[in-house]
């Protein structure tokens, strides 16, 4: 991390003193294609999906930001824009929102704040590279298994149980994640439920056996 404990305290500060608090319910729209953007939001509390719909109509898993990060990050920075839906896929999402303008001088005032961006940047870019990467494995089962790695070290949790990913993911934003289709996902899934290598719900995924599981990426 190049940012300090000081200048991310800053750029959250500077969300909360000229940003508007928001609360999203569990599956509200925060931004959507069709939406007029000018502001960009950082999330004090809550998951945010990242996503876009493909030409065949079907919903294309993006990115998940977590508390502490803000989207749209790109469009933050360089103005461009793409057509991408934001989602709250937790209840009681908090976030503070500040129009970019604003956003884009005090950051030009206080080079500090440029760090903690950066290290937002460059977590993007490893995690766009680490789904690249995934691609490279010949079968589904092993693009799921690297795919459930990923998210467990963003979101994992360790318990008695194993390693739980306490995120709603759907079977298609798996698929979409790993170029499958949401079909041959769920097969694989319930194959490696009924293994007794995980768990899955709609609301979380346990890795009950991850020395098992990574026998099949290694």
């Amino acid at each position: 991390m190049l940012a300090t404990v000081q200048q991310s305290t800053e750029l959250v500060g500077l969300f909360k003193a000229a940003g508007k608090r928001q609360i999203f319910k569990k599956n509200n729209i925060i931004i959507s294609p069709h939406t007029i953007q000018s502001d960009i939001f950082y999330i004090d509390q809550g998951i945010v999906k990242a996503y876009d719909v493909t030409k065949y109509n079907e919903d294309n898993l993006l990115i998940i930001r977590k508390a502490g990060e803000i989207f749209p990050l790109i469009w933050a920075l360089t103005g461009q824009e793409r057509q991408i839906t934001y989602q709250s896929i937790s209840n009681n999402t908090l976030t503070w929102q500040i129009n970019r303008e604003i956003f884009l001088e005090k950051v030009n005032q206080n080079h500090d704040l440029l760090f903690p961006l950066l290290d937002m940047t460059l977590e993007m870019y490893r995690l766009h590279s680490e789904r690249i990467l995934n691609l490279e494995y010949r079968t589904v089962r092993e693009r799921i298994v690297s795919f459930l790695f990923t998210m467990s070290q963003r979101f994992g949790i360790k318990n008695d149980q194993g390693l739980i990913i306490e995120l709603p993911l759907r079977h298609q934003d798996i698929a979409s994640s790993i170029n499958s289709s949401r079909e041959t996902t769920t097969r694989e899934l319930t194959s490696l439920t009924k293994k007794g290598l995980i768990d899955y719900n709609r609301n979380f995924i346990i890795l009950k056996k991850p020395k098992e599981l990574l026998k099949f990426i290694n």
